[in-house]
């Protein structure tokens, strides 16, 4: 239940126990009923208590714990995380100097969660392209950007409504048999992030290597130049195998 908010294994048990039996314990009972060794259990107390997630109390010598009741136990974790984040905003971070390392990166929040922030760094320009589902996270973030001046050019698999007129829209064709989702996000036409899709998890590259923010600067601008080809000659590009086929071969 807790492990997830930083609480070690039996912090969670011992609180999940208390939470459970609705009523005060001993150290006794919360050892039958949490599985955590007597050994180790007055310590976990001790450190539940620190952490203000249990109350305890005395009664005819006997030490009695109770759990905080769940939702204050929410409302603590909410606080002590918007905490922690005030405390995160307030460090001092080093400007680093640009450099050419490649930077991997997994998992689809916290790509997601640097790609907002890429964004919203962005002061001359941004190019983006993504699949219409994704754009739902970015979306509002680049519009407020579009409204302060920042040019922003967007490549959409699928159909978004914006008010940002830059955006050149693919609909993916129903003769492709797998379409891989992927995300290109260029800011100021210095910094690059890449993210795609494997073994069904999300990974991305970030950099600022001049070579690569190119490449998938160019990358992008293909993607863009194939749909609007495509778009207006699609009728005549389909009535020929050899080009149908070679255009199925592409990333969409």
């Amino acid at each position: 239940m807790l492990q997830q908010f930083g609480f070690t294994q039996y912090e969670s048990k011992v609180y999940e126990s208390l939470v459970s039996a609705g009523e005060p314990l001993d150290a006794t009972s919360i050892v039958k009923l949490s599985g955590v060794p007597r050994a180790k259990v007055y310590e976990v107390l001790h450190r539940m208590g620190e952490k203000g997630m249990i109350l305890e109390s005395t009664v005819e010598k006997k030490r009695l714990y109770s759990a905080l009741p769940l939702e204050s136990a929410i409302e603590k974790l909410k606080a002590d995380f918007d905490s922690h984040i005030n405390e995160l905003r307030k460090a001092k971070v080093k400007q680093a100097a640009a450099d050419d390392r490649i930077w991997t990166l997994k998992e689809n929040h916290s790509i997601q969660a640097l790609m907002k922030s890429l964004i919203n760094n962005a002061a001359d320009s941004i190019i983006i392209s993504g699949w219409s589902d994704d754009f739902a996270a970015y979306l509002p973030l680049l519009e407020e950007k579009y409204l302060q001046g920042t040019e922003v050019t967007i490549h959409v698999i699928g159909e978004i409504s914006t008010t940002i007129p830059t955006v050149t829209t693919l609909i993916p064709d129903t003769n492709h048999e797998q379409l891989e989702k992927s995300r290109i996000l260029i800011a100021d036409g210095q910094e690059m992030l890449f993210a795609g899709i494997e073994d069904n998890k999300w990974q991305a590259i970030h950099t600022m290597s001049r070579p690569l923010v190119k490449f998938f600067t160019e990358f992008f601008y293909h993607d863009v130049a194939l749909t609007k080809i495509t778009g207006r000659y699609k009728d005549t590009i389909m009535k020929d195998p050899a080009i149908c086929d070679l255009l199925l071969t592409l990333r969409y």
